[in-house]
């Protein structure tokens, strides 16, 4: 379940308070001096951690001290005697939320102290500027939960004004020739390129173009072009596609592509076939891009030019949730929004013996197992594959098994890149088995408490997560012993027509063609538009659809309530 990392994500509409020139207040949450007592966790001189209760403010706190707290972490931000923090104690509540989270796996559970520690310190703008200094210098490289409680903890905070934003980028000295020197570390540069594409996220539209100032986008380019680590070329490609969703920016961002020698992108793209999986992650975004949003004159896309000849069953890129990425020969699957995304592939099956392998390309929450059609994917609420009674799950970042939004420990260690997970499902024994690089779990059952046939290979991913299929066009790696079993791409068949992955710009172009019934949805152009958007008041959209929008796709106002449309003569009313 990828619940309690994705759910509840409401976009705040608050902002940070911040002074300006004038002695005004950026629009926020309120004016003036803002004091809360919260009861943090703190490290003492030896080490140990103590609760104390205190009350805290960030006013009066010049970007000097911002700066000096950055190079000095044992000096505490005070203010009228009062102890805030010091740097080290807000870099320990960051990495005891990351430690915490990976325990966090009920929908029911209270969220760890921390994660309720850190938005507060973040309501005032040098509070929000060290707490996002803090998640740039603390969040470990090697942790694969790392990234994605990035996207989280961020997520969680007041949104920042323009000019806390722009104080941020001058703070970091971003620029053609890298940045800060306190930001240098692979580790830094690429949870500052997750936080920059986070904010461009967040604040689409005119804030976002503000934040992309030239000195911002010749740091990602910079870095695409001079960086020696994959992970920090993945994340400014991440990053660029983040702030691309934004249409002036688009334009903006083509524009400094097509003005380098020769696209950089093209360059990154013949690294999606490399053994390193960085470097795979690198190549399938930087194709991606060019597929969907960067498009170069003469490039044929990569539907044009892949090899489909031979594959039977294939990833349905018409039965998976909103932001997942699909690569063109439909067997590669990544997530890089902040939702839980989930597909489903294209064979079904309701009897004998089947089985299908996933190769890990990173090694973070993903959810991969089988499902039926009755399975529901509720991205933005964090349920996927495993969260419902029609679906099973394996989890190798979280060691768990999940069925039915209950999760329970396998015996298996962590999974990293280049494991390979094996699914076998027997539906005449009622029963399937996991197994990680050929190391068999002992056999589940409960799946068919509720579904007897019907059954879909699927997954659900996590934030920054990637995944390849197999469904048997080649050898698998880790073969059952001992069992016979039935291999999908021997049974499937789809046409040529089925077999393409088109861009999503082509798509819609195709869709808008369509002739549609009237009223029909205008996402998933099937059900009929029932629901009315709140505060925004946008119509067009089926229930099943409405449910999984965070923003208005109209206006990208957040949704606060989702109604019946009174046309509909209902008065059913649905809250986020």
């Amino acid at each position: 379940m990828g619940t309690c990392l994705c759910k509840d994500r409401s976009q705040r509409s608050r902002h940070v308070t911040s002074t300006t020139a004038g002695g005004g207040t950026a629009v926020g949450a309120g004016s003036g001096t803002t004091t809360v007592s919260i009861t943090p966790t703190v490290l003492t001189n030896s080490g140990q951690r103590t609760a104390s209760t205190s009350l805290r403010n960030y006013d009066d706190v010049s970007d000097l001290m911002v700066s000096e707290m950055l190079q000095h972490s044992d000096r505490n931000l005070e203010n009228h005697g009062l102890l805030v923090y010091s740097v080290r104690g807000i870099d320990s509540l960051v990495v005891e939320a990351l430690t915490l989270l990976r325990t966090l796996v009920d929908n029911d559970q209270e969220p760890p102290q921390s994660m309720l520690y850190i938005p507060k310190i973040a309501e005032e703008e040098k509070g929000w500027l060290v707490v996002v200094t803090s998640l740039i210098q603390s969040i470990p490289l090697e942790d694969p939960l790392g990234a994605a409680v990035i996207t989280l903890l961020l997520d969680q905070c007041p949104l920042p004004s323009k000019s806390t934003t722009l104080k941020l980028t001058k703070l970091l000295k971003l620029s053609k020739d890298g940045c800060d020197g306190n930001f240098k570390s692979p580790r830094a540069q690429r949870n500052l390129c997750i936080i920059l594409g986070c904010l461009a996220e967040k604040m689409a539209g005119p804030s976002s173009i503000s934040l992309l100032t030239n000195d911002v986008l010749d740091y990602l380019i910079s870095n695409m072009m001079y960086s020696d680590s994959p992970v920090v070329i993945l994340h400014s490609i991440v990053a660029m596609e983040k702030f691309a969703e934004t249409s002036q920016n688009k334009v903006t961002i083509n524009k400094v592509l097509k003005s380098e020698p020769e696209n950089l992108l093209m360059s990154l793209e013949k690294w999606y076939r490399s053994s390193q999986s960085e470097k795979q992650e690198v190549g399938f975004c930087a194709k991606w891009l060019l597929d969907n949003l960067f498009i170069v004159e003469g490039r044929k896309f990569s539907y044009e030019s892949v090899d489909v000849n031979g594959l039977n069953v294939m990833l349905n890129s018409n039965d998976v949730s909103e932001y997942l990425k699909l690569s063109a020969d439909g067997l590669e699957a990544r997530c890089d929004a902040s939702s839980f995304e989930s597909v489903r592939c294209t064979f079904q099956v309701d009897s004998g013996v089947w089985y299908y392998e996933v190769s890990i390309v990173t090694a973070g929450v993903m959810q991969i197992g089988w499902a039926t059609k009755n399975s529901k994917f509720l991205n933005h609420d964090g349920y996927g594959i495993g969260d419902d009674e029609y679906s099973m799950a394996y989890d190798g970042c979280r060691q768990l098994i999940w069925y039915h939004a209950q999760s329970r420990p396998h015996k298996h260690p962590c999974w990293k890149a280049g494991d390979v997970l094996g699914l076998l499902l027997d539906v005449d024994k009622q029963q399937l088995i996991f197994s990680l690089n050929g190391n068999c779990l002992l056999p589940n059952k409960e799946l068919f408490t509720h579904a007897k046939s019907g059954f879909f290979a699927a997954a659900s991913f996590m934030s920054y997560q990637q995944c390849s299929f197999n469904f048997g066009a080649k050898p698998f790696r880790f073969p059952p012993h001992k069992i016979a079993f039935k291999k999908f791409n021997d049974y499937g068949h789809l046409s040529s027509d089925e077999k393409v992955i088109l861009p999503r710009h082509m798509k819609m172009a195709l869709l808008q063609k369509e002739s549609l019934p009237e009223g029909s949805c205008t996402l998933c152009c099937d059900k009929q538009a029932s629901m009315v958007l709140w505060p925004c008041e946008h119509r067009g959209f089926c229930e099943t659809c409405a449910l999984q929008l965070e923003r208005c796709p109209m206006c990208r106002v957040p949704i606060q309530e989702r109604s019946a449309d009174p046309e509909e003569n209902t008065d059913r009313t649905i809250t986020s």
